[in-house]
């Protein structure tokens, strides 16, 4: 087991507890050396979040053609780096593919023609690369997970859906959950399909929030706010609100009634929001997300 100086950390048995919420429980019996071919900003969110966590740096190496962003992550995490993705994944158990998708499948198909991959397992967090495609490229019978994590995952606080192929075992399975997890909630989805579900729900979602933080940002200013408060005003009510729904179990709508008096300034602006058709809006922009993800899947 690892030993962390910082007093961010308290560390009993094999249980490391964040001063934040998040608990890992990091079982010795699963611990594993773990590869992360690309060094872009999901891999270096996982890479980070698991380190900040408390698992080990030596146990995880990081290959990426261009040095700086792997020497980046090795001065500032202490992992191990190198230029090779056969160096890399020599060293490791698990191996998680934070490349771009149409690259996915050469740098699988390279891994298999020069490596035994007997024992390895795959994890991808590439949007819109499918289980089969993967497989195919690796043609040798390996553990494959998609994954689809979001972009606060990068501090901590994400989503990530995954789901796993039928050779994974139940140890793999939570292997797979354990790293996740160090970035944010998990979800196991029940068929490959729902990956492009949970890209529509949560993977492009961020993005949306801040759509619509920035219209508000634009707004504030525009009724004579400065740039700092306006952001602050706006930043600081999207924590509230959403801090609100995660410690109250009712309903969203009902949150949303239950600041919304009769007559009163809410219902005047939610009754702006009706009739300019925001629910259809979010639905079509939504379902665009989602069909997007099916062609890129199709396009791979």
């Amino acid at each position: 087991m690892c030993s962390l100086q910082s007093n961010k950390f308290k560390i009993i048995a094999n249980v490391i507890t964040l001063q934040k919420k998040r608990v890992i429980i990091i079982d010795r019996k699963i611990m594993k050396n773990v590869a992360f071919i690309g060094a872009g900003n999901m891999n270096g969110a996982i890479i980070s979040g698991l380190v900040q966590n408390g698992y080990p740096a030596e146990n995880i190496i990081v290959s990426n053609p261009s040095a700086e962003k792997r020497l980046a992550l090795q001065e500032s995490l202490g992992i191990k780096q190198t230029q090779s993705n056969i160096e890399a994944v020599q060293f490791a158990d698990v191996i998680v593919l934070g490349v771009k998708p149409y690259l996915i499948s050469d740098v699988c198909q390279h891994l298999s023609e020069n490596i035994d991959l007997t024992g390895k397992s795959f994890i991808s967090v590439a949007a819109g690369t499918t289980l089969a495609q993967i497989e195919q490229a690796l043609a040798q019978p390996c553990s494959v997970f998609r994954t689809m994590p979001n972009t606060p995952s990068q501090i901590g606080e994400g989503v990530t859906g995954i789901f796993a192929n039928t050779k994974a075992t139940d140890d793999e399975k939570a292997f797979t959950e354990t790293l996740m997890t160090s970035v944010g909630i998990v979800k196991w989805l029940e068929t490959e399909e729902q990956i492009d579900h949970i890209i529509a729900v949560s993977g492009s979602a961020p993005a949306y929030f801040f759509l619509f933080m920035e219209a508000m940002e634009k707004q504030a200013r525009a009724y004579g706010f400065n740039e700092k408060d306006s952001r602050e005003l706006v930043q600081q009510t999207a924590l509230g609100a959403a801090k609100m729904v995660i410690e109250n179990q009712q309903p969203i709508s009902k949150l949303r009634e239950n600041v919304t008096s009769k007559g009163g300034t809410t219902q005047a602006a939610i009754s702006a929001f009706s009739e300019g058709g925001l629910e259809q809006l979010v639905t079509k922009a939504m379902n665009t997300a989602l069909d997007r993800a099916k062609e890129m899947a199709q396009n791979s």
